[in-house]
């Protein structure tokens, strides 16, 4: 069985290639030095999926999300900024009774945008955070008994700090299972903080990127990663792998099978975004944490054996024995 096959891809693959292409080299200009890290967010956004974003302030999320809405000709952005007295209302939009028509009139909240950026998700109440699952889950907000469609393409970039934790509401089980992946951005290399320094002496280079890409185009997404090809060597080891968080050592609760639909479609929209039409066994390994990791619930003795190297090396220790128990497949290239 070959995980490479012989394969001619479509025009309609060729033309999807080229949006996720034109996506990433866009956003490049103003996220500057983070290929890797714009590239997962954009294979959320060409699976289906939504994004958490971990990191500190500063780390340009805010910019990657502006760019990749500017980057798409129409779609709208909104942000939404997290605190203790969000309502869910202010999220999903109300009802409010017209004076002169004698009606009441819906009016749509931010989450009716197709680029939105939830900031600080952690300091909003667990009854504001709710307000997300459905929007987030089924693409659709019920306000008042009714249910209204949110917009195509959809894509939550969620925020949260990982050193200022007073005063917030850390994600249930649930909600995080509803990001794809979770991902940080980190701060920039040293020559591309001079270049970022430089660009902005005259105004933000976000005021001068252009529209490159169609919505049509980014919906079409969608459709070619359903055609990626994954051989069924590498689904199997795939699965292997999830089921192998929940028996590993360390790991309390393992990933459901919401891990296992999201490692494998998250690996093909990434062989997308990578410009191939097959996914290799090196997009499922270096996936594995950025879609698994925040699906596990470590046990707590492991995480004290971990806690001067932090939950990153401990997640990569996870990796580590995970793959001890579901090695790489091995491919018999004579077939």
């Amino acid at each position: 069985m070959a995980i490479h096959p012989e394969r001619r891809p479509s025009d309609e693959h060729h033309s999807a290639q080229a949006t996720a292409h034109a996506l990433l080299t866009n956003i490049e200009q103003v996220v500057l030095g983070k290929r890797d890290e714009v590239a997962l967010v954009l294979s959320a956004l060409a699976g289906g999926g939504h994004v958490l974003l971990e990191d500190v302030p500063g780390t340009a999320k805010t910019v990657l999300a502006r760019a990749i809405a500017q980057t798409i000709r129409g779609a709208s952005f909104a942000r939404i900024q997290c605190t203790p007295d969000l309502q869910p209302t202010d999220v999903t939009g109300l009802s409010i009774f017209n004076q002169k028509t004698r009606e009441f009139e819906f009016r749509p909240g931010p989450i009716f945008a197709n680029i939105v950026l939830v900031d600080e998700i952690n300091r909003a109440m667990p009854k504001t955070q709710s307000a997300l699952l459905e929007a987030m889950a089924e693409r659709q907000v019920t306000v008042d008994g009714v249910t209204r469609r949110l917009p195509d393409p959809f894509l939550v970039i969620a925020t949260e700090n990982p050193i200022e934790q007073e005063g917030t509401f850390p994600l249930p089980e649930a909600q995080l299972d509803r990001f794809a992946l979770r991902a940080e951005l980190g701060y920039p290399g040293g020559s591309e903080e001079v270049q970022i320094v430089r660009a902005q002496r005259h105004g933000h280079p976000l005021g001068e990127l252009e529209a490159l890409v169609e919505a049509d185009g980014v919906r079409a997404l969608h459709t070619a990663v359903e055609d990626v090809y994954v051989d069924e060597l590498l689904l199997t080891w795939a699965i292997d792998l999830v089921r192998a968080t929940r028996e590993v050592e360390g790991v309390a609760v393992g990933a459901s099978v919401r891990g296992s639909l999201a490692l494998e479609r998250t690996a093909r929209a990434w062989a997308l975004v990578e410009g191939r039409d097959h996914v290799v066994p090196e997009d499922v390994d270096r996936l594995f944490i950025p879609v698994l990791g925040h699906r596990l619930l470590l046990t707590a003795s492991f995480l004290a054996e971990m806690r001067a190297l932090g939950r990153a090396e401990a997640l990569r220790e996870v990796k580590r024995r995970c793959l001890a128990l579901a090695p790489p497949p091995t491919p018999n290239w004579d077939e």
